[in-house]
This record gives C-alpha cells, sequence and structure tokens, in this order.
C-alpha cells in the first residue's frame, strides 16, 4: 500500500482546480467577447466645431426679422455730415427732405423712412406747433409733393390699452419722434386755428357726408395686419381737401422729412466722442 504526502496531496487537488477554472473563465470570457463583437454597432458621427450652416429659410428669416422692423441706431459719421437744408429758429433744429437729397425718388414705407433719418441723428419730423406746420405745408406745396411721411403714429400695439388712450383712434395718436402725444383726433390742438386733420377722405366719396381723418379706410376695406392705417401722412390735396393730416397703411411708400433728435445726438457722441455733431 502505497502512502502519499499529505501536503503534496493538497497541492496537486489545488493545481487541478486552479487549471480547471482557468480554462473554463476563458471559454465563458471568450463567448462574451465574441457575442460582444456581433452586436450591431451604432453609427458614430465626428463632431464638428463648426455651427451647422444656415438653411436659406434661416437666412431669409433673418434678413426680414432686421430690414425695417427693428429701429437703427445712429451713425457717428453720417451725423456730422447729415443735411441741413431748413432750420427751425425756436428749437434750432435742422431739417432735410428727401427730395432734396441724394434720396431724390427713393420712396420708402413708414419705419425704414424712420431708420433712414435715425442713422442721420435725425427723426421723422414731428410737428408740435402750428408755426412748423404752417412750414411743412409751404414745404410740401412748393415742392409739389403728393404726400409726405411723419412720425405720427398710432399706439396699436403692446402696452396701448391703457383707459387714457381710449378710444385709441382720438386719444391714441403720438409722436414717435419726439415721443409726445397729439392732442384728440376730434378737436384742435391749444393756440392752432383749425384743426390738421382732414374733414374728408377715401371713405367719403361713397357717402352722402365727409368722413373726417383718422378713419382707418384701408383696414375697412381689406382688414388685415398690415393694412392698419396706423402712420400720419400729409397728404396734398387728394380729395379736394388741401394740404392735411392723414391716417395711412405704414407699408405704404412716400418721400420724408426729417430734423434733428438731441437724444440720438447725445447717443452718437458717446459711440464716438471724436467726431463733431
Amino acid at each position: 500500500m502505497i502512502y502519499l504526502n499529505k501536503k503534496i496531496v493538497l497541492r496537486v487537488l489545488f493545481l487541478l482546480l486552479a487549471v480547471i477554472h482557468f480554462a473554463t473563465s476563458s471559454i465563458v470570457r471568450d463567448n462574451i467577447f465574441t457575442a460582444i463583437e456581433n452586436l450591431p454597432r451604432p453609427v458614430t458621427q465626428t463632431k464638428s466645431t463648426s455651427l451647422p450652416a444656415k438653411t436659406s429659410k434661416s437666412r431669409k428669416r433673418k434678413r426680414l426679422r432686421t430690414s425695417g422692423r427693428l429701429l437703427g441706431r445712429p451713425n457717428p459719421i453720417k451725423c456730422s455730415r447729415r443735411p441741413k437744408q431748413l432750420v427751425d429758429n425756436n428749437s434750432g433744429h435742422y431739417y432735410f427732405l428727401s427730395e432734396d437729397s441724394t434720396f431724390k425718388g427713393h420712396k420708402v414705407g413708414w419705419l425704414d423712412a424712420r431708420n433712414l433719418c435715425r442713422e442721420r441723428c435725425m427723426d421723422l419730423v414731428s410737428i408740435e406747433t402750428f408755426e412748423e406746420n404752417m412750414m411743412v405745408m409751404k414745404l410740401v406745396h412748393e415742392k409739389r409733393l403728393k404726400d409726405l411721411w411723419t412720425s405720427g403714429r398710432l399706439c396699436n400695439f403692446k402696452g396701448c390699452d391703457a383707459k387714457h388712450l381710449q378710444p385709441r383712434k382720438i386719444n391714441g395718436w403720438f409722436w414717435s419722434g419726439s415721443g409726445n402725444r397729439l392732442s384728440p383726433t376730434n378737436s384742435t390742438p391749444s393756440g392752432w386755428p383749425r384743426s390738421p386733420w382732414s374733414h374728408t377722405g377715401y371713405i367719403g366719396q361713397f357717402l352722402n357726408s365727409p368722413v373726417a381723418q383718422p378713419d382707418n379706410a384701408e383696414y375697412l376695406l381689406n382688414p388685415s395686419g398690415v393694412t392698419v392705417e396706423a402712420c400720419l401722412s400729409i397728404n396734398n390735396d387728394w380729395y379736394n381737401d388741401g394740404i392735411a393730416w392723414h391716417d395711412a397703411a405704414c407699408y405704404r411708400k412716400k418721400p420724408f422729412l426729417c430734423e434733428d433728435s438731441e437724444p440720438l445726438m447725445r447717443k452718437a457722441r458717446k459711440l464716438n466722442p471724436l467726431v463733431t455733431i
């Protein structure tokens, strides 16, 4: 009978168990790796460090947003070279008429007209005295203008639901150039001999009696957000009514009259203190 050393037997058994464990674990590990490799791989994309190219639609949207929709900033250089055709002796403000400048024959919508004025430290004219109104009427007559944009604007946007502005047709008009309100449209401004608004307009042609301005005629005939007559135009005898104020749709293209804007001149001086304005 052969007697084996207990320590040797234990070592042999330990080695056998280690070999069996290694073999089985290798098989399992290989199977796992094979299964992983056979899994469908996701499609990888190379990360780009540049912004995605804008589509023509997005570029068009941006152009529409910035063209004629936002108020322009003053340009100090253009402010220093702004035309000074007329001067108001009371305020010292200079004016320039588009038809007597490089813009001759170039008619634009109301907001575009404002921006052309604003980049020159001016704004569309705000007619706040009878004397100023007479000056503008004389200019329209002498230049034989059909019409002319002013800075007059109807408050028909967000924030215009305040009680003191109601009804808007009468109490909701203001000068966007100066920020001052107009007198009620159904009354004569204080110190004026008569109302500057025309006593008639387009609608009055089809009725037995005239309909005074403002009448929002284009919107009543063709309702839309664009046809609201929310801007103030001076028309030259359109309805045998002489030179008078009329409400007009702001998209209509007309000549324009600019006058100096103190706030814009102050802003331009801050932008470029070296420029004389």
